[in-house]
Order: C-alpha cells, then sequence, then structure tokens
C-alpha cells in the first residue's frame, strides 16, 4: 500500500504580512518536494476576505485550519502589534497542541514551521517528538541584528536611538538606533521584552529558513552561519514570492490602464496590506504626485493619524479612500494618474512593461516582488524593520531613494516630487535601475534548478523524506 506524502504543519501569525510568505513556502514544499502540508492559523477576528481568497486558491495538498478565536480580553488595546500577535499565540497554544496531536496521529508530522513569533511552540513540538524550524520572514541583516540584541541589552545602558555610534554587524550596512526594528525603540515597553524573549528562543530551532539569497546578503548569511555555534543551521531559501491569485478580476481595472502607459513610465504607490499615513501627509504625498509631472498609480487608504500600521489586520479601508484627499485632486490627475482604493494586483503590477518604480514602505515581501521584477525603489519605511530594510536598499544595495523628513516627521510635496523625478528620470534613478536589473538576475538564478537556494531547500527535503516510516 502506498504511503501518504509526511505531513509539514505550518503556523503562521495573524497578518497578511506573515501569512503571504509562508502560504508561497507551503506551495513550494507541495509542488517540488511532495509533501502534505496543514496551515494551522490563530486568530483575533473572522477571517477577511484576502485571506480566505488567498487560502482557497490554494492545492487540496495544503489545508488549513483557523482556530478559535482568542477572547478579545485577552487582548489589550493601546499595545504594539508585536505584543497583540504573541497574545494571540500564547491563548491559542493549547488549540494548537490539540490540533497537533490530532495531526500526528493521522500522518507522519516531519515539521513544524512558525515565523518569528511563533517560538513559544517550540517545546509543543519537541514534546511531540516533531522538530521545529524557523522560517524568518525577512532580511538576513535583521535576523542577525536579533541575535545580537541580546547582547546589546546586557552592554548599552541608554535607548538605542541615543547611541553616539552606529551598530555594525559583520558584513552589514551600519546602522544607527533610530533604525532599529520598531520594539527596540523604547526598551520600557512591553514590546521590547516580548521581542527579546522570542529571540531568546530561536536557538531552539532545528533550523532556520531566511527569506532571502545569497547574492543580496553575502556578507550577513555568511555571518549567521559561521560566527556562533550557537545560532542553528541557516538556509536562505528566496526569493518564494507570490505567484498571483486566479480571482484578481477587480484588479483589471488598473492592469488595462497600464497597457496604455508608456514602458517604464508609472511610479507605482503603496504601503503594502498593513500600511497607513496620516492625513496631512496622504495630501503631501497627492500633491508631491501632482507637481512631479509623472505618471502614476497609487493604492490608496483612508489615513490613520494615530498609527502606520492601521491597516495590519485588515487590508480594507473602513471609509472611501478619495474623499480624504485635497479638493480637486482627482480631476487634476485623470490623465496621468490611477487611483486604486485599498488594493490591487501587485505581482502582476511590478511585472508589467509599463511600471518603472516603486514608492513603497519597506515590507519585505513587497521589496523581494520588486527585486525579482528589477524594478527600483523609493523607500518610505513606517513600522516593524522597515527602517532597517530601507537602510539596506538605500545606502547598502543602492537600488533605492530615500525622501528627506522635515524636523517634524513629515515628507512634504516638493521632496516628493523631487524623489520621483530623481527615480524617473535621473542620474540615481538609472543607477538604481542597473543595480535591480543584475539583483533580479540573480534572484532568477537562484532559484532555478541548480540555484543555490533551491539546493538548500532540497538538502532540509530530503532529510525530511528520510524521517518517513
Amino acid at each position: 500500500m502506498e504511503m501518504e506524502a509526511p505531513l509539514i504543519v505550518i503556523v503562521p501569525s495573524p497578518g497578511m504580512g506573515h501569512l503571504i510568505p509562508l502560504v508561497e513556502f507551503a506551495k513550494v514544499l507541495v509542488s517540488r518536494f511532495h509533501f502534505s502540508v496543514s496551515l494551522l492559523l490563530p486568530t483575533t477576528a473572522q477571517p477577511t476576505k484576502a485571506q480566505t481568497t488567498l487560502l482557497n486558491s490554494l492545492p487540496s495538498s495544503v489545508s488549513h485550519n483557523f482556530l478559535p478565536t482568542v477572547d478579545p480580553a485577552h487582548l489589550p488595546d493601546g499595545v504594539a502589534h508585536e505584543v497583540t500577535i504573541s497574545l494571540t499565540h500564547a491563548h491559542s497554544l493549547s488549540s494548537i497542541r490539540a490540533a497537533l496531536g490530532s495531526l500526528a496521529q493521522q500522518a507522519q508530522v516531519v515539521a513544524l514551521i512558525t515565523d518569528l513569533f511563533g517560538t513559544g511552540l517550540y517545546t509543543v513540538a519537541r514534546d511531540l517528538g516533531i522538530p521545529p524550524y524557523l522560517y524568518f520572514t525577512s532580511t538576513a541583516m535583521c535576523l542577525l541584528f536579533l541575535f545580537h540584541l541580546p547582547k546589546l541589552d546586557e552592554t548599552v545602558s541608554c535607548e538605542y536611538r541615543d547611541m553616539p555610534e552606529p551598530l555594525v554587524l559583520p558584513g552589514c550596512v551600519p546602522l544607527h538606533g533610530k533604525d532599529f526594528v520598531d520594539p527596540a525603540q523604547d526598551r520600557q515597553d512591553q514590546a521590547y521584552h516580548v521581542l527579546l524573549d522570542h529571540v531568546k528562543r530561536y536557538v531552539l530551532a532545528e533550523g532556520i529558513f531566511v527569506y532571502t539569497f545569497v547574492d543580496l546578503e553575502p556578507g550577513a548569511i555568511k555571518t549567521l552561519q559561521t560566527e556562533d555555534p550557537n545560532v542553528p543551521p541557516v538556509y536562505p531559501v528566496g526569493p518564494i514570492i507570490q505567484s498571483g491569485l486566479d480571482d484578481d478580476s477587480h484588479g483589471s481595472d488598473c492592469l488595462k490602464w497600464l497597457d496604455r502607459q508608456p514602458s517604464g513610465s508609472v511610479l507605482f504607490v503603496s504601503f503594502g496590506s498593513g500600511g497607513t499615513l496620516s492625513n496631512e501627509q496622504l495630501n503631501e504625498l497627492a500633491i508631491g504626485l501632482e507637481i512631479s509631472g509623472h505618471r502614476f498609480l497609487w493604492v490608496v487608504r483612508s489615513p490613520n493619524d494615530h498609527s502606520s500600521f492601521g491597516s495590519f489586520f485588515s487590508t480594507q479601508s473602513q471609509d472611501d479612500p478619495f474623499g480624504f484627499l485635497p479638493t480637486g485632486f482627482v480631476d487634476r490627475i485623470k490623465d496621468r494618474g490611477l487611483l486604486v482604493p485599498s488594493w490591487a494586483p501587485q505581482i502582476k503590477v511590478l511585472s508589467h512593461g509599463s511600471t518603472g518604480g516603486f514608492l513603497t514602505h519597506c515590507g519585505w515581501n513587497s521589496t523581494l516582488e520588486s527585486i525579482v521584477n528589477g524594478v527600483p525603489l523609493i523607500v518610505w519605511p513606517l513600522y516593524a524593520e522597515q527602517r532597517m530594510n530601507a537602510v539596506m536598499l538605500n545606502q547598502g544595495l543602492k537600488v533605492a531613494l530615500r525622501p528627506n523628513a522635515s524636523q517634524r516627521g513629515l515628507v512634504e510635496a516638493d521632496e516628493i516630487a523631487r524623489v520621483v523625478k530623481e527615480l524617473m528620470d535621473g542620474d540615481e534613478g538609472k543607477k538604481a535601475r542597473y543595480k535591480m536589473r543584475e539583483l533580479s538576475d540573480s534572484a532568477k538564478r537562484v532559484t532555478s534548478e541548480n540555484g543555490e537556494s533551491t539546493k538548500l531547500l532540497s538538502e532540509v527535503a530530503s532529510k525530511w523524506s528520510q524521517c518517513k516510516s
């Protein structure tokens, strides 16, 4: 009798930015290595349309199970989203343990994979004889920083943003404290201590998959693989990006609009699945795009004056976002700009020949999608590790331009227009475009049949296949 395929259990954190990379990883494990995958999904609310559309598009060998919704009483208001995510995992632990136990009775579970907030599951997995793995959905530089964070915590007495000198990690661009990850901006905040707790458990993983590739971050990857014997094996397996959903008919208008634009002439503007701007900043961006004189496709979300990640757990704007734009703006730009509320088929936009630049929040999913398609960037980080990503892209890889903010933190319209013109027409833009095309070629090479990322993932897959009994 033919044996069933070995089963891999994946537990993503809440939020589309966490779900997408793990879903794409699941698809690779199924299509290339013929495993079956079960997704266990901790939840804070009813699934969004974006989540269900994505999950329902998966092949039959990838199953999913929404765990019982965590009682809102366990999720206090006014805390960082890192705290909310960690509490969601903690209060889903018993449900995950029960689901894992049940799955282990039905099939041979050869691995449990979580992202950076799922480390509380490592002991649960070990108790059941299942090796746990971390899928780190950001850069090797960020992972290296996090491994150094406990030492920084012991040796630095001030707030990191007040450090007089930048942190220099081996193989990485120097990093000032103000560009550290969000939870490290306030060492008294609960989010910082939650992050430290997770980081200290990373060493318990059997291995760490990193959502990057060797040609993109050779120095950071080499350091991770050789510097500290306590660090588990590190496997750079990227880029694994979303291939696009079949059900994107409501995005066809913007693709038809792109078809009518000259090659490389359009700036795509989007702040990802979670990013939001203040009302004042939204208006400055609108005016800046207008006076730049360039074509643009802008995914507009309603502003949020209280949070830069106001759409993190829900991708849709609650109000008509166009109503917050400057008076007369929509009519004035209609001949060279297209405004799309809340969502656009980003992969198809970035791969379109008319797209010549991308103004992005520097979420790592979006960044890798841009790299694969060779589209240079304007970086506008908002939250999480995005400032760190922006530094690497702008100062390290030099594939991005970065606008300067005023003393009160506002990026003004004239500065936005300047950087748009420079990316689309200027010498710096040409250099960034050339470097980005080189990285695009590298990305295709490492994910080819004999590429570095493919070989590393094949090594682990072979190990898992041998667990089959």
